[in-house]
């Protein structure tokens, strides 16, 4: 196995892109013990993002080595935050807030799935450049 130098700086300078964007949101929609909107926002965004970025890279572009590490690997898995999510949901079941917890849960992960469908069949959907 070869180490591509090129390919960790594209992860890298995608990571602290999508972590500035989560940072960004967090701060400006900080979380305050109900629904947690700036992850709830973040995750969904990244969903869509990585939906469009995948379907777009893997079939209306030529092949690149860096885009898929840059914007799918470092810029989406930055911005998306499921270990904060699942810290949420923990703190939501400590304070019995079940109800709660579940329609996080169930509504995080929908919505993920729907934006991802969105996402590729707007690409699929969308002309080929001349």
């Amino acid at each position: 196995m070869r180490l591509d130098r090129w390919e960790l700086a594209a992860i890298f300078a995608g990571g602290f892109a999508g972590a500035m964007a989560r940072a960004a949101l967090a701060e400006a929609v900080p979380y305050g013990g109900r629904w947690p909107w700036s992850t709830f926002t973040v995750n969904v965004a990244g969903a869509l993002l990585l939906g469009y970025v995948t379907t777009r890279l893997q079939e209306r572009l030529p092949l690149s080595a860096y885009r898929r590490p840059l914007l799918g690997t470092g810029l989406c898995g930055a911005l998306t935050t499921f270990s904060t999510m699942q810290l949420e949901l923990l703190e939501m079941l400590d304070g019995e807030h079940y109800a709660l917890a579940a329609s996080y849960a169930l509504a995080s992960v929908a919505a993920g799935f729907f934006a991802v469908a969105v996402a590729t069949n707007v690409v699929r959907r969308g002309r080929l450049a001349p």
